[in-house]
C-alpha cells in the first residue's frame, strides 16, 4: 500500500517524539512492504516564528493532500500572552477545522507492567481499558461571539457553547458504532443540570442511543464522571463528551496510564471514497518546554499515535496491532523514560523509539 503522511513536529518535544514515530512508521512499511512517503509542514510556534502564521496556508494545502497526518504538539510559553489569532494553538483549531475532523478518539489503557506508575492505588487502575470519544468541532473552542470586549471596569470576556442537532448525532453515532466493538456500553458525559446545551445534547444522544439497542447507554454529569474517572475507571467503556469537557476528562485519564506521555489519539473524520477515515493523529501530551531538546519525553503516545493511524486511516489492523504489541512488550522490558518511573536507568526518547522497532 502507498502511505502518503504529512509530519507536523510542531513546538518543544514534539519535534522529538515524532521523529521516533516515524522511525516506527518505517520499520512497519519495511516488514509489511508499504511504500511510505512522508513529507513535514509547520504548524505552532515553529510556524508563527518562521512565517507569521500558526496555520501557514501550505501546511493546509499538505494536509489536504496526505493520506493521514501525524502532529507532534504545539504551545511556547512566549506566546502565553500573545492575542488568540497570534498563538500556537490556533493552528492546532485551524488544522482541526481544515481537515473536517470531528471526533477524537482517546484510548486509556492500564497496562500490568506500568500500574506502580499511576499515583492511583493498584487496585483501583487495574483493568481500566475505555476509549473517550471527544467531539472536537463544536463548543465552546469555536462558538460564536466571543472575544475579550475592552470597556474599563466593564470590560468584559465572552465564549459561547453551541451545538446542533446534526453535530452530536454524528459524534454519538461514531460513539455507539465504537462500542459494538468493544463491550457494548456508552457513558455520556453532560452538565444538563444547569446548561441548556447539555440538555439539548442528553436528549439527542439518547435518540440516537435507541437506533443500537444492543449497546447499553447511561449519563452521567461531568463532576461525577470526573469523580468516577479516579474511584472506578473500570466502569467506563466507551465515554462520549462534548469538547471542552472530553479535553479536561481525556487529561485526567493519564493518571490511569501512569503518565500523559502515555496516550495517543486520533481525531477522525468523514469516510474517504476508499472507505479510510481522514485523520489527525496525535499524542495528547503538550510541548513540554521545560525538558524540550533533552532527550528525554516519552515517545509511547506518538507511537501509539501511529497504531491508530494504521488502523483508521489505511485498515491494515495487523501491523496496528503488532506496533501495540511492541509498546507493549518494550514497557513489560521496563526500557522506558523517566516518567514511568523505570526500575533501573530511564532510557531515552531515542531508545525507546529503537526499542518498538526492533519489537515490531
Amino acid at each position: 500500500m502507498n502511505l502518503h503522511i504529512l509530519v507536523l513536529p510542531g513546538d518543544g518535544i514534539g519535534t522529538e517524539v515524532t521523529r521516533e514515530a516515524v522511525r516506527v512508521l518505517h520499520a512497519v512499511a519495511g516488514k509489511w512492504h508499504h511504500r511510505l512517503t512522508v513529507a513535514e509542514g509547520l504548524l505552532g510556534g515553529v510556524a508563527i516564528h518562521k512565517t507569521g502564521d500558526p496555520l501557514p496556508p501550505e501546511t493546509a494545502r499538505l494536509a489536504a493532500d496526505a493520506d493521514a497526518t501525524l502532529m507532534g504538539a504545539v504551545g511556547l510559553p512566549e506566546f502565553d500572552d500573545a492575542p488568540p489569532e497570534k498563538r500556537p494553538e490556533k493552528g492546532l483549531l485551524g488544522i482541526r477545522k481544515a481537515l473536517g475532523v470531528y471526533a477524537n478518539l482517546r484510548p486509556v489503557r492500564a497496562y500490568p507492567s506500568q500500574l506502580d506508575s499511576s499515583p492511583l492505588k493498584n487496585h483501583l487502575v487495574a483493568g481500566t481499558d475505555m476509549v473517550i470519544v471527544r467531539e472536537l468541532t463544536g463548543g465552546i473552542y469555536y462558538g460564536t461571539p466571543r472575544g475579550i470586549f475592552e470597556n474599563g471596569a466593564e470590560t468584559r470576556a465572552v465564549n459561547t457553547m453551541t451545538y446542533t442537532r446534526a453535530e452530536i448525532e454524528r459524534i454519538a453515532r461514531m460513539a455507539f458504532q465504537l462500542a459494538r466493538g468493544r463491550r457494548k456500553k456508552v457513558t455520556s458525559v453532560d452538565k444538563s443540570n444547569v446548561l441548556e446545551n447539555s440538555q439539548l445534547w442528553r436528549r439527542v444522544v439518547t435518540e440516537v442511543g435507541r437506533e443500537f439497542s444492543d449497546v447499553e447507554l447511561d449519563h452521567l454529569l461531568v463532576d461525577n464522571c470526573a469523580m468516577q474517572l479516579v474511584l472506578n475507571p473500570r466502569r467506563f467503556d466507551v465515554v462520549l463528551t462534548e469538547n471542552m469537557f472530553g479535553d479536561i476528562l481525556s487529561d485526567e485519564g493519564a493518571v490511569l496510564a501512569g503518565s500523559i506521555g502515555m496516550l495517543p489519539s486520533a481525531s477522525i473524520g468523514d469516510r474517504k471514497p476508499s472507505g479510510a477515515w481522514t485523520g489527525l493523529y496525535e499524542p495528547v501530551h503538550g510541548s513540554a518546554p521545560d525538558i524540550a531538546g533533552q532527550n528525554k519525553a516519552n515517545p509511547l503516545g506518538a507511537i501509539g499515535s501511529v497504531a491508530a493511524m494504521l488502523e483508521y486511516s489505511f485498515g491494515l489492523k495487523e501491523e496496528a496491532a503488532a506496533v501495540n504489541a511492541a509498546i507493549e512488550a518494550v514497557m513489560q522490558s521496563g526500557k522506558v523514560t523517566a516518567d514511568l518511573r523505570p526500575p533501573g536507568s530511564p532510557a531515552t526518547t531515542e531508545e525507546v523509539g529503537q526499542a518498538v522497532c526492533a519489537a515490531v
